[in-house]
């Protein structure tokens, strides 16, 4: 089944960067509005390695069919909002089952 990815808004926290980080050039590709397709519970070209370790298991399940993430955590209960693992400049991402089409 397909999982829709959609990178949603990201957190910058420049007085943690300033405190425990060194100074990097390049850190985050994504864009707010970036979306991606999962098939069948695999990463999608594209998407950050990182982020995909953070979502990894809600995409795999929600390929499965499965959700109801935490007993009724989100209004959709084939999603879930996902964040990814960078503390100083954190991503989230909406995740969401896309229905199959019956023929």
């Amino acid at each position: 089944m397909k999982v829709k990815i959609t990178a949603i808004r990201q957190t910058v926290y420049t007085d943690l960067m300033e405190k425990y980080e060194n100074p990097i050039e390049h850190t985050c590709d994504v864009r707010e509005g970036q979306e991606w397709i999962s098939i069948d519970g695999k990463r999608p070209e594209g998407l950050c390695p990182s982020a995909w370790e953070s979502m990894r298991p809600f995409v795999e399940s929600l390929a499965r069919g499965e959700g109801n993430f935490y007993d009724g955590w989100m209004k959709n209960p084939m999603s879930a909002m996902i964040s990814c693992n960078d503390g100083f400049r954190p991503f989230s991402f909406y995740i969401t089952l896309l229905e199959e089409k019956r023929s």
